[in-house]
């Protein structure tokens, strides 16, 4: 995670460092792994302040204790930005991979998305800025879709359409429908006056660190947690998305170059 790039202005030292966690650990709920420990790589400013750097570290160990995992070791170097690698251990047998879905299955939400993608552009303390400056690996939720049946799974860090790419066989494709997105009307409200695209902020930008996965109709009654059901998988060969209006459109594979240039 590079201070430019990944960190907006707006970010405090302690959202960066619990965030540092977060990217990491997202990785293992997308597999349905269980968290072991977090090694921690950082490089800093020679000038950078010690209580600022302690900030960091008390956002680093605040996640570890959030995700009941330990900071075992880690390296400090120097350079011209804040740069955090983290690196997150895990343990999971059968663990859920990205392209392993079977036509039919359904297409699903851990909660809602394009949250993120719309705090990026505002100020003040809200639903939208929170979930962009603090967000939360979905680890319960990556093992009860592991123990549910479900067939296939990714975390949603470059946008929804980028994602299902990434999901997506030469033998398969997706079909979305965004009357199933559950999109609020404050949420297109808001985009406008941004004049910012509301689909593009869903689909083409992440953050959200929510997960989307694939599962038999049949097992979603095992799933103990709130979701959205917004598509399912196909034979077209093709990631589309089935607007309000009925109809259909291709969606471009583009993810999102982060939100900071």
């Amino acid at each position: 995670l590079i201070q430019s790039k990944h960190f907006p202005e707006n970010m405090s030292y302690f959202q960066m460092g619990f965030k540092s966690v977060t990217v990491n650990v997202s990785d293992l709920a997308a597999m349905g792994a269980t968290p072991l420990g977090f090694l921690l790589s950082i490089a800093l400013p020679k000038d950078f302040e010690v209580d600022d750097f302690k900030q960091i570290i008390k956002g680093v160990l605040k996640a570890c204790e959030y995700y009941g995992i330990c900071l075992i070791g880690g390296d400090t170097n120097e350079a011209s930005e804040i740069i955090i690698s983290g690196t997150a251990l895990g343990l999971c047998d059968n663990p859920l991979m990205k392209n392993t879905s079977e036509k039919g299955d359904l297409v699903v939400l851990t909660g809602k998305i394009g949250l993120a993608a719309l705090g990026f552009n505002l100020e003040n303390d809200n639903l939208y800025t929170k979930k962009a400056l603090e967000p939360i690996a979905k680890i319960k939720e990556g093992i009860n879709i592991k123990n549910s049946g479900g067939t296939s799974a990714t975390d949603i860090t470059d946008g929804l359409a980028s994602e299902l790419y990434e999901m997506k066989r030469e033998d398969i494709g997706f079909m979305i429908y965004e009357d199933k997105l559950d999109i609020s009307s404050e949420f297109k409200s808001l985009a406008a006056e941004l004049n910012l695209n509301y689909l593009d902020l869903l689909l083409h930008v992440g953050e959200d660190f929510e997960l989307v996965f694939t599962i038999n109709k049949k097992n979603l009654h095992n799933l103990n947690f709130k979701y959205l059901v917004i598509g399912e998988v196909t034979d077209s060969k093709k990631v589309e998305i089935m607007l309000s209006d009925s109809t259909v459109r291709q969606i471009s594979s583009r993810g999102y170059d982060h939100y900071v240039s």
